[in-house]
């Protein structure tokens, strides 16, 4: 995985100097939007967490206080984002979706779908730590039924491993017995299944499924389902199939048709900038009739426009 992201560390990295170039953007009348998100988005986060620390230690004051003052609307919640250390930032945006009336599930779905297990005990502890609070408990308190089952399996991080190559077979029949073949559907078998096997194992039961059932497994499941656990259910099979692909259907539905989700649009264009944006986008390319750039490019405007398309790195036209 690593390196296909388009936001890469910078060689001759110098956070005091970075650190004058953003003050020196900041200081005065008006506020050199330009230089401050050249300079960012040609940083990796590690990098950025360095210049803030600098920026404290040589001008005795928060850099993101003195962003957020600068800045406005969704340009400066790119930046905010891009200067929040990537743990947090999940952390963070899953507090938000719980906290107040209402659940956002979009965020819980897109990221204890995509997240690895490793990645998912992470953000665990590190939800304890920051907040004093149990993510599961949290959760659990927020949703419910089949749908609040699949998360707190999530949330385990307890994934098997590997390909069991005699369970292959049994998974399939579970799942099109769960299903197609009856009436009325056993989800609990959908659950458990889904939640638990690792993403190559699930990938050869999906094609089993396929032979058996005459279906593709993300048909049955809108069919079968609905509601969270269906949102749920699909990205869970989407990612085990491709991480990069379920990305790229998340950006794109975030910008098609009226409006744009712009929280979305945010958070997966800085959470994968380092990760696995090329693959985005060449997955994009692949799944629709244009290039990521083209469409960020006709959905959004100003800064807050230049700052995705950075982050984009390139036009796959």
């Amino acid at each position: 995985m690593a390196g296909r992201g388009t936001v890469k560390a910078s060689a001759n990295f110098n956070a005091s100097a970075d650190a004058e170039v953003l003050h020196k953007a900041m200081k005065g009348l008006g506020t050199d939007e330009d230089a401050i998100l050249q300079l960012l988005t040609a940083r990796s986060n590690a990098q950025r967490q360095e210049i803030k620390n600098t920026y404290k230690t040589l001008f005795g004051k928060d850099l993101i206080d003195d962003l957020k003052g600068e800045l406005g609307g969704k340009f400066e919640t790119v930046i905010v984002a891009l200067m929040t250390p990537p743990l947090a930032y999940d952390v963070m945006s899953l507090r938000n979706a719980i906290k107040g009336a209402g659940t956002d599930e979009k965020v819980l779905v897109q990221i204890l779908a995509s997240r690895t297990p490793q990645q998912v005990k992470e953000i665990v502890a590190a939800y304890k730590q920051e907040y004093d609070k149990d993510l599961e408990e949290d959760v659990c308190g927020d949703t419910s039924g089949h749908f609040k089952r699949l998360l707190v399996i999530l949330l385990q991080g307890n994934r098997q491993a590997g390909i069991q190559q005699g369970n292959i077979e049994s998974d399939a029949q579970t799942l099109f017995k769960a299903g197609e073949q009856k009436y009325g559907t056993d989800e609990q078998s959908f659950v458990t299944i889904l939640g638990n096997r690792s993403a190559e194992h699930l990938r050869k039961v999906f094609d089993a499924y396929m032979k058996l059932s005459g279906y593709e497994m993300e048909e049955s499941i809108k069919r079968e389902t609905s509601g969270g656990l269906r949102d749920l259910l699909l990205a869970v099979v989407k990612c085990a199939r491709s991480v990069p692909a379920y990305f790229a259907e998340t950006l794109y539905y975030s910008m098609k048709g009226a409006g744009t989700d712009d929280d979305t649009l945010i958070r997966v264009m800085v959470t994968r900038s380092e990760v696995d944006m090329l693959d985005i986008r060449s997955e994009f390319r692949k799944l629709f009739a244009c290039s990521l750039h083209s469409m960020i490019k006709g959905d959004t405007n100003g800064d807050y426009r230049k700052a995705l398309l950075l982050l984009c790195g390139g036009d796959d036209a």
